[in-house]
Formats: C-alpha cells, sequence, structure tokens
C-alpha cells in the first residue's frame, strides 16, 4: 500500500525529480500511517495479501477461460432454431465463509453467460440458468474451490 500511495503522489505531480521523490516519500508514510492507525489496516494484512496474490491471479484467469468456454456453450443454444431451451431457476449452498468470498462467487456467476445470480441471502443462492444443463456442476464449480483456497490463507 505504501507503494502505491507513492506511485500515486509521482503520477498526480506528473515529473520525477528528486525533490518530487523526497517529499513523496514523507507523503506516503504520513498516508499510510493514517491508514494502518485510523482504517484498521496493518503490514501484516499487507504481507497477507501479497501471498493471496497469486492465487487471486489463477482464478481472473480461470474466470475468463470459464467466460469463453461458456461463449461456446450458450451461442449455439441461441442461434439453433431446433433446440428447446429450457429455463431453471435453482438454489444452492455453498460452503464459503466469508461475505467477500460469497461476493465474488455470485460475480463469477453473473459474469459466466447463461447463468445470474438473482439472489444471494447469506451462504444460499439462487440462480437464474438460461437452460438446465448449465446448472449442472454450478454448486461445486472450479470457483468454489479455487475461492475456498483463497480464504484458508
Amino acid at each position: 500500500m505504501y507503494f502505491l500511495y507513492f506511485l500515486l503522489w509521482v503520477i498526480f505531480n506528473g515529473n520525477f525529480t528528486l525533490e518530487i521523490c523526497l517529499f513523496g516519500i514523507v507523503i506516503a508514510a504520513a498516508v499510510f500511517a493514517f491508514t494502518c492507525k485510523f482504517m484498521d489496516y496493518s503490514v501484516a494484512l499487507e504481507i497477507s495479501n501479497l501471498k493471496k496474490l497469486g492465487k487471486f491471479l489463477r482464478y481472473v484467469c480461470v474466470l475468463i477461460i470459464e467466460i469463453v468456454k461458456a461463449n461456446f456453450t450458450v451461442i449455439p443454444m441461441i442461434l439453433s432454431e431446433r433446440e428447446e431451451i429450457e429455463p431453471a431457476l435453482i438454489r444452492f449452498q455453498s460452503n464459503l465463509k466469508t461475505p467477500a468470498a460469497r461476493a465474488f462467487l455470485a460475480n463469477a456467476i453473473t459474469l459466466t453467460p447463461g447463468t445470474i445470480t438473482v439472489h444471494l441471502q447469506g451462504a444460499e443462492y439462487v440462480v437464474h440458468c438460461l437452460d438446465e444443463s448449465l446448472a449442472d456442476g454450478i454448486d461445486d464449480s472450479v470457483f468454489v474451490k479455487l475461492l475456498s483456497e483463497l480464504e484458508e490463507d
């Protein structure tokens, strides 16, 4: 976070001189100290977040791959005149512990074509699927596994 504050200082100044760099070091330290004191942030939390960065990037890559795969599944359903689409509204519970992980799962479901998270209350999800076949394995998807790994750290 300290380096982010310093980087923002340099970007907002538009130049990189010794004077701007020295002032940036002091100002970034002051803002970081304020953040730690009044916003319940700590260096230990920052180190923990850096450890999770690799797993989070893996989650984002898997999300992009799943979006592309779902596109190739949904496009034929939409363009086909012969196939009957059977929409479904499903409910399931997740074993994710934190509200942030639950929200990430709801967003991943919504970002994946053919599914929309309609309601999230606690650990219960209500998801609308374009077709019943899209509902298979949604409660034990790769997103749940990756988010569970992120929660463990």
